[in-house]
């Protein structure tokens, strides 16, 4: 079942160091064989060993196409309730929960605009945007036997067409950082409305940390790789109370707790 599962990002983004080392160390190669001059040969293996090393990050790092794996214990930690995945993409966070905590439900949403079009590219021709992201979703929770416990739901996180105070978890994981500082703190407020009181939010963010600067690809599309502390202010500007925070290469996680209602 896992070979079914396809989380959609484009092979540049998982390989692209990988063939850039590969041409690397060729042309070192060959320069090593026609007996270049020594500080070309020192600058391409430098740039070969740049290129290997930061792939591997990126492969087995990060591992975007890879599942996820839940970052804290903490989160929903009786295993039960019902979750909202804000910015849900092709589902891996949603599969990381359901997978995680096996009582659990989740609503997985997204726009299924512009954002997902620039990282999972175009639809087929005849579909919509939103057509490519219900298929996508479907197919892996449908590969992972998790369907029953999921639905789709097209929405903007900013203005989220949910009931108040109706989930006990909320994840978003490689979402919010996308939009705009004010669009960020409407999202965080909307969270805050759509969980009970004393419900959890788990946010997964890219991190401004050297992990990140030593690669390039779709991580630098989150145009929020701010200082360590921001994320933390903007949840407890939103009326949240931050419980655990920790990292892992390139990802800052924080777990926060609504404790009061947005204004």
């Amino acid at each position: 079942m896992h070979s079914q599962i396809n989380f959609g990002y484009p092979w540049q983004i998982e390989y692209g160091h990988l063939i850039l080392a590969a041409i690397a160390g060729a042309i070192f190669a060959l320069a090593w064989f026609r007996k270049w001059w020594w500080p070309v040969l020192v600058l391409i293996g430098l740039v070969f060993a740049w290129a290997l090393s930061a792939g591997l990050i990126v492969r087995f790092g990060v591992d975007l196409n890879g599942r996820a794996t839940m970052p804290t214990a903490a989160f929903l930690s009786s295993g039960s309730g019902r979750v909202l995945d804000m910015g849900a993409g092709t589902g891996r966070s949603t599969l990381m929960v359901l997978e995680a905590r096996p009582k659990t439900t989740v609503v997985a949403l997204d726009l299924f605009g512009e954002s997902y079009e620039r990282h999972f590219g175009p639809p087929p021709s005849g579909e919509s945007v939103l057509d490519q992201g219900r298929a996508a979703l479907v197919r892996n929770l449908r590969a992972a036997g998790v369907e029953q416990r999921a639905t789709i739901q097209p929405g903007d996180m900013r203005n989220m067409p949910l009931a108040s105070a109706s989930f006990d978890g909320i994840v978003s994981a490689y979402a919010i950082d996308h939009l705009g500082r004010h669009g960020i703190q409407d999202a965080l407020r909307e969270a805050n409305r759509v969980l009970k009181p004393g419900g959890q939010f788990l946010l997964i963010v890219i991190a401004k940390d050297g992990w990140l600067k030593y690669t390039f690809g779709p991580l630098l599309l989150h145009a929020h790789m701010v200082a360590a502390d921001f994320w933390a202010d903007k949840l407890r500007d939103a009326g949240f109370e931050i419980l655990e925070e920790g990292s892992q290469p390139a990802t800052k996680y924080i777990l926060a707790r609504k404790t009061a209602p947005t204004a």
